[in-house]
């Protein structure tokens, strides 16, 4: 048969140890009670129950002393950084592998054919289109070397940045009128809003030259473009 003691306060009879209860036993706060001891010194088992951690604040994480905390937590932990909602991806670079000739005084897609890198496939080396598969801000990277296989010839030369049929970057070297050259390398960025269904870019190049035979310079580090996805933006 329960019983109730009703007293106002507990001490132990000697020393200052009071224990309650016996090894087996089980102690409970009945719900709606309050336990406080918000003034007392409260020390914990070697080994922590399992238990929420919605009311546990001001945890100091320099004396975490094992196991990791994902980056998805804010930490370096095993999670990939696509699961903590940091990837780049789409993201690809390709290059042009060998020489290309323009033709004078005209437009021409990089005929980049060699990729470094494409992640999700998203980068076309038939037709030189990168068309990502996930919306967002995309910074976009190129570079061209032309030269004049003739000698110097060159007079005007440009590069850019097609988003489908319409120049979104653009860089443009004007010799007409002074001296005339034989090769340049030029680059050119820009950030681009995708789609992510049917937006792409291409790279295309131009060359006008008093005579001779304008080439776009073979080589992963001579004419290349690449691009990947901006995070938070």
């Amino acid at each position: 048969m329960a019983s109730v003691l009703k007293v106002d306060k507990l001490d132990p009879q000697s020393g200052t140890a009071l224990e309650i209860g016996t090894s087996g036993d089980t102690v409970s706060i009945p719900s709606g009670a309050t336990l406080d001891i918000s003034a007392s010194t409260l020390t914990p088992p070697a080994t922590m129950p399992a238990s929420s951690g919605v009311n546990f604040t001001a945890l100091n994480a320099t004396n975490l002393g094992s196991g990791t905390v994902a980056i998805a937590r804010g930490g370096t932990g095993a999670a990939t950084l696509a699961a903590a909602g940091l990837s780049v991806a789409p993201a690809f670079h390709a290059y042009l592998p060998s020489d290309q000739a323009p033709g004078d005084a005209t437009w021409a897609v990089l005929s980049a054919s060699t990729e470094l890198y494409d992640s999700d496939g998203c980068y076309n080396t038939t037709d030189y289109k990168f068309t990502p598969t996930t919306a967002g801000k995309y910074f976009i990277y190129g570079q061209m070397h032309m030269d004049d296989a003739s000698g110097d010839n060159m007079v005007l030369w440009a590069m850019g940045f097609k988003k489908n049929t319409s120049y979104v970057s653009m860089t443009q070297m004007d010799g007409r009128g002074t001296a005339i050259g034989d090769a340049y390398s030029f680059a050119t960025a820009t950030v681009v809003d995708m789609n992510g269904s049917s937006d792409y870019v291409q790279l295309w190049g131009y060359y006008d030259g008093i005579s001779g035979s304008p080439r776009f310079m073979g080589g992963a580090e001579r004419c290349f473009l690449g691009g990947y996805k901006l995070i938070g933006v």
